[in-house]
């Protein structure tokens, strides 16, 4: 009996399939590519591994054995198969090759790989563009690149596998390494395992929830939350603006057996699509993790001469998101803010990643932010370690939202000292999302009273504070981390110095003798 596939043996196979690209190819563009390879292989095999299934039930009838694949959970045409594609790796056609595979996929499976409003997820793919070289390098890299996924640790037939989950992991595996690769462009698309956990453990949902992510980029934080319910019974939305990452999150959500979860390609500010009828649909549980104070997120203007066409103002939302207050044009924090709150239920919960400047700039910011104090709907504010997240250093924060808050108190936490220091990026520990999960839940249970929770670390603050503080959220003004500095000891310091004096004048006396008799020669 074969020994069965680990998650480590997909992992190093599929990160060693990158080496195709490396050097020559930036990761932000590369992964697409390596990505929608795997998810292909992995339909490919699936189906095999039925196919397998059904020849043996029907005593190797291959008609029957075709009619019933026809009812499984994907199609692959014959010409989408990946043995198809391999056996085609010396064709000079190769990328057209694989752009008809993935097409003729898509067809096949209409209802599930393309959206509502008729994009397909392989859309915004081209295995044909001049992107990955000139004609002679790129038929190299793509037939280089069927090889290394041909390789027998890439056997991703559910029978080989050792666990059902090995397939979502290994494609979150990599995400998570190319967004280290790319950088600044990698804070698109992802947010770090440990913050997505954290947020999923704070907002958790109950079985029967509805979750959503507005900006999900590759979904990793949805799933989170989903897998933080417990149970199969929850149900996923999302929506992401951009095209190559909406396909990246409909793969992911595949890869994790979510087949049922819901995510559209558009803006959610300018053109939310997760409606029912003509309004918002409204869920028990919003997380997020938005473009940091984004520009131009609004109004939309088309000049033509004299003439002024607007497409889009947010003066006039359709759906009233912005009756606090519209946020400057420059700042978008507070359009997503507005736009999660607005889209919970009655009792949902939402919970948001936000740079610091939220809690505390002023101006129209400043007057959303306190109607939504004063709303009570604002539950806690944790300000995290710098350095977590891809593409920016600055520290940022999560806020809590609950529509059914317990008190009429607000709970603050400094953990910006709680972290392990990694190479590249800073890191949550398992113990510092305990530590802070805890405190919250303790607060959410009324365990908490007003004052210093634990010092330099959390203070439950009351509406008054809020408001003597001018609704100002900046966290030291409730959580003192002022550390003294250690007393100098006057006598030692002394001592010290003049032992350095003596030292000096020894080796300025040895100076002065070897000069001397270099002088004499």
């Amino acid at each position: 009996m074969m020994a069965k596939i680990t998650q480590k043996d997909i992992n190093d196979a599929v990160w060693k399939a990158c080496d195709t690209f490396r050097g020559s190819i930036d990761p932000s563009v590369y992964k697409d590519y390596v990505l929608t390879m795997l998810f292909l292989k992995y339909l490919s095999d699936v189906h095999d591994d039925k196919m397998e299934g059904y020849l043996k039930k029907y005593n190797g009838d291959a008609e029957r054995a075709k009619r019933a694949m026809q009812h499984e959970r994907f199609i692959v045409p014959e010409h989408s198969h990946f043995k198809f594609l391999f056996d085609s790796r010396n064709e000079a056609n190769i990328g057209e090759l694989i752009n008809i595979a993935l097409t003729d996929l898509e067809e096949a499976n209409r209802e599930k790989l393309y959206s509502e409003d008729g994009a397909g997820i392989f859309q915004n793919i081209d295995f044909n563009s001049s992107k990955l070289g000139e004609p002679k390098d790129k038929n190299q890299r793509l037939k280089t690149l069927l090889i290394d996924f041909k390789s027998d640790k890439l056997d991703l037939r559910p029978s080989h596998l050792d666990g059902n989950d090995i397939i979502g992991g290994a494609y979150m595996f990599l995400i998570e390494n190319f967004a280290s690769d790319a950088g600044k462009k990698a804070g698109e698309f992802f947010t770090p395992k440990e913050v997505s956990t954290l947020i999923a453990k704070l907002t958790k949902s109950k079985p029967g929830s509805r979750i959503c992510d507005p900006t999900c980029g590759s979904a990793s934080l949805l799933i989170k939350a989903g897998e933080e319910v417990g149970s199969d019974n929850f149900s996923l939305f999302g929506q992401e603006a951009n095209g190559s990452t909406w396909a990246l999150a409909v793969m992911n959500m595949f890869l994790h057996g979510f087949d049922n979860a819901t995510i559209r390609w558009g803006d959610t500010i300018r053109n939310p699509k997760l409606k029912e009828g003509d309004t918002l649909m409204k869920f028990d549980t919003v997380v997020a993790n938005p473009p940091f104070s984004l520009d131009k997120w609004g109004k939309v203007e088309d000049k033509d001469g004299e003439k002024t066409t607007v497409s889009y103002d947010p003066e006039s939302d359709k759906y009233n998101r912005f009756w606090r207050g519209v946020p400057p044009k420059s700042k978008g924090d507070w359009a997503f803010i507005s736009h999660m709150i607005e889209t919970l239920n009655e009792h949902g919960k939402a919970g948001v990643v936000v740079p610091h400047g939220v809690l505390f700039r002023g101006s129209s910011e400043g007057r959303i932010r306190q109607r939504t104090i004063e709303e009570n709907l604002l539950e806690a504010v944790i300000g995290l370690p710098a350095n977590l997240f891809f593409g920016t250093g600055i520290p940022a924060a999560i806020l809590i939202f609950n529509k059914q808050k317990s008190s009429n108190n607000f709970l603050f936490i400094d953990a910006s000292k709680q972290y392990e220091s990694a190479k590249n990026q800073n890191k949550l520990r398992a113990s510092d999302i305990e530590h802070i999960v805890k405190t919250y839940r303790d607060f959410t249970t009324g365990k908490l009273q007003p004052g210093v929770v634990e010092d330099k670390f959390s203070y439950v603050a009351t509406p008054g504070e809020i408001q003597e503080n001018d609704f100002n959220l900046n966290i030291p003004r409730y959580v003192d981390t002022f550390e003294e500095e250690a007393e100098v000891d006057i006598a030692a310091v002394q001592k010290e110095i003049e032992k350095l004096e003596d030292e000096l004048k020894t080796v300025q006396a040895e100076m002065d003798k070897y000069l001397k008799q270099i002088n004499a020669f």
